[in-house]
């Protein structure tokens, strides 16, 4: 009893100092970045491995340094070299295989996640002489051949190569068409769900390109409205809004079908690959092999649990299933996303099929699989491959679930060695050649700190320490977070963290603030660090708290994929058990439990105000998902199969038909222009709310996406929630 007292003697006198220190604002986060950390940005490995570029005085210079000492050993380019009144700065650039030639782009307009138009040019770095690609601009996916001398693009949906010696341009496709045919680049639901942007690429050789083509006519279209906004002087044109169309396949519906094609540079000839007969398939990647003239083409079936790899004869087209892999539940993305050829007959590739994400060395010809790392962990990151010391680089759950940690390992499993040396998490960018890499770390308590080391993992200096950083957060009351592991009434042991209010003091009760995406493989619970808009509301007095449920990442396949065909129901009932034990502290008050997410974090919002109505009385949702029916086939599918074969998977747990259970106060939130969660599903939310007669609150941003920024729009937004939280759980 003594030593209790005296601990809240202390935990009150901190506090009351603690309180002195300056609140963190949402001004602070979404306007002013007072607690942005830096870091180290554009850095490149030269081919030699001892050096590296990087852009200096704001993109104005590229500067070539040495791995080794840090110093300067010469400057590439500067801006005034260009001799272009239209180029300001460089914010991105890429080398040609020789590194004769830089190829960067200006005035970039987004199209969707990853693609967008540009204007390209290249600046030969002997000659000191720029060329732009092409005088219209607006280019997709500029690209140089290895040796440097032409460049293969994207416009309108066709393919182009432009010599750069002679200025000719080829246009080697031609019937590229909006909404209908897209040559060398994915179509919407590939770009966002199997998350690349370019779908095309040089032979090793250069004499040749594959590419594939998306035909994507039997997609059904969405259609979103863009407004204008009324001006001083409102044009005829600008009082109705814009009608923009794209193809969008929800779920169970058509997709697009997909081909893949060789050009021959020399004889002009297009050859297509053999990918079967069966066209209601994915192919997610292509892949030039160590093999001569050979194509690899990765191949899923429509439901994703069954892969096989497929190598094609460039010239011919023959093609043969070099590789095959079943899983009983669906085939997540890194095993065709790190592919790695080591020569013609071996390539890495990762796979669950012992429980856990591994690294496995494959043998083409003999078809014998070894594997490379093993242990109850995720392999998370892949680095790389060495092709002189065989090692494969790469970074794992191994110290556990929340943290991240470097490693090496030889390709037959030998001379594993840890790389990073601080605990928390731990991500890395190594140089060609694998003797340096940057390790930018950082844990709940440490802003990015990023150090430069050797290919033992020490430290050779430091490259940022965010000292600037560290001392300013001595003026503010920024709570760390506190880890914690929990059991479910089912013996289940789940991950979180949790944030006291800014000005605690023991004995008294807390509203809570509950924060979580939940979705598949996703992580919220990670020792890293971050300052959001969760010390924002502890600094309004609440606990904010956040917990990883099943369907998670770092804990296996069986606790990653338990969710399979059921997307919302386990998850639902763990963040209920999540909010009772978080109700059950001696600091909180458990009828004043609030939950926020977005996207699927949106999704798990609603159903737990209404299916865990009981248990929270305050939810925000930002641009969620109400019926898996709405969202893209390709994400849904792999997780819930076609809803004509799992109707009960897909209903009983959507929100929309659990509105009459709802108790509490809710925000729902969506952008006007959200190509990835419709606003389609909010508004099909709300109407299923007021046929209910349940009261809710709602904000709708007009032209913003998915993730509802520009200008003052997170500032507006991130506002409106802590308000909402203050106005609805502190009453």
């Amino acid at each position: 009893m003594k030593k209790f007292f005296l601990l809240a003697l202390f935990c009150g006198l901190a506090a009351q100092a603690f309180t002195q220190n300056k609140l963190v604002t949402v001004a602070d986060l979404y306007k002013d970045g007072t607690f942005r950390a830096q870091s180290v940005y554009g850095v490149n490995s030269m081919d030699d491995g001892l050096h590296y570029t990087t852009l200096e005085n704001r993109g104005t210079a590229l500067v070539k340094y040495s791995y080794k000492t840090g110093e300067a050993v010469d400057t590439l380019m500067k801006i005034e070299d260009l001799k272009n009144g239209d180029i300001q700065y460089i914010s991105n650039y890429k080398f040609s295989d020789n590194e004769s030639k830089i190829i960067f782009y200006i005035n970039r307009t987004r199209i969707y996640r990853h693609s967008f138009y540009a204007d390209f040019y290249v600046y030969d770095l002997k000659q000191k002489q720029l060329q732009k690609l092409t005088k219209d601009g607006r280019e997709r996916l500029a690209t140089l051949s290895p040796d440097g001398s032409k460049v293969a693009f994207l416009r309108d949906n066709n393919l182009f190569i432009k010599n750069l010696n002679s200025g000719e341009i080829l246009q080697f496709t031609k019937d590229g068409e909006r909404n209908k045919i897209i040559n060398g680049a994915p179509d919407w639901v590939y770009e966002e769900e199997f998350g690349y942007n370019q779908a095309f690429h040089w032979s090793p050789d250069g004499s040749k390109i594959a590419y594939c083509k998306f035909d994507e006519s039997r997609v059904k279209k969405f259609t979103l409205l863009k407004y204008k906004g009324l001006k001083p002087e409102i044009e005829a044109n600008e009082l109705y809004p814009e009608v923009y169309d794209y193809k969008y396949p929800k779920a169970g519906e058509d997709n697009s079908i997909v081909t893949v094609h060789t050009y021959d540079l020399n004889t002009e000839k297009t050859t297509e690959m053999e990918t079967g007969k069966e066209t209601d398939i994915y192919l997610p990647r292509i892949y030039w092999t160590k093999k001569e003239n050979t194509l690899a083409i990765v191949r899923l079936n429509r439901l994703q649990n069954h892969m096989d790899i497929i190598y094609a004869n460039a010239n011919s087209g023959a093609s043969e299933i070099v590789y095959s892999e079943d899983n009983k539940y669906y085939i997540d993305q890194p095993p065709y996303e790190d592919l790695t050829f080591i020569d013609e007959n071996h390539f890495l590739i990762m796979s669950e099929q012992d429980g856990f994400n591994h690294i496995y060395k494959y043998n083409t010809e003999s078809r014998y699989l070894t594997q490379v790392t093993q242990g109850n962990f995720d392999v998370t990151s892949y680095y790389g491959y060495d092709d002189d010391s065989d090692m494969v680089f790469y970074s794992s759950t191994e110290e556990g679930a929340i943290y991240r940690t470097i490693y090496k390992i030889r390709d037959d499993g030998t001379k594993k060695k840890q790389l990073s040396n601080q605990k928390g998490y731990n991500y890395a960018s190594f140089s060609e050649g694998y003797q340096y890499f940057i390790n930018y770390f950082s844990n709940a308590t440490t802003p990015n700190y990023v150090t430069m080391n050797n290919e033992k993992g020490k430290v050779v200096r430091v490259l940022e320490d965010n000292r600037e950083l560290k001392e300013k957060l001595k003026a503010y009351a920024v709570q760390t977070k506190e880890f914690f592991t929990f059991a479910t009434s089912k013996g289940i042991e789940l991950n979180g963290w949790i944030i006291k209010p800014a000005n605690f003091e023991p004995g008294k009760t807390y509203p809570v603030v509950m924060t979580q995406y939940s979705g598949p493989n996703s992580q919220q619970v990670l020792d890293r660090w971050s300052v959001g808009w969760e010390q924002v509301l502890s600094g309004e007095g609440f606990v904010v708290a956040c917990v990883d449920p099943r369907g998670t990442g770092g804990r296996g396949e069986e606790f990653r994929k338990m969710t399979y065909k059921e997307l919302g129901k386990y998850e639902t009932i763990d963040q209920i058990e999540a909010a009772k034990y978080l109700g059950s502290l001696d600091f909180t008050d458990e009828d004043r439990i609030g939950i926020y997410g977005w996207s699927y974090g949106g999704f798990m919002a609603l159903n737990c105000m209404t299916q865990g109505a009981d248990f929270f009385n305050t939810g925000i949702a930002v641009a969620p998902v109400t019926n898996w029916r709405y969202y893209d086939n390709i994400y849904t599918e792999r997780f819930m199969r076609k809803p004509q074969d799992n109707p009960s998977g897909y209903d009983d747990n959507s929100p929309i038909n659990h509105v009459e259970k709802l108790k509490g106060d809710v925000l729902i939130v969506h952008g006007l222009a959200d190509d990835n969660v419709h606003p389609q599903n909010t508004f099909e939310m709300t109407e299923a709310l007021v046929q209910a007669n349940k009261q809710f609150d709602m904000a709708i941003y007009t032209n913003r996406n998915h993730s509802i920024y520009g200008g003052n729009t997170r500032y507006h937004l991130f506002t409106k929630m802590v308000n909402y939280f203050v106005d609805h759980l502190k009453k």
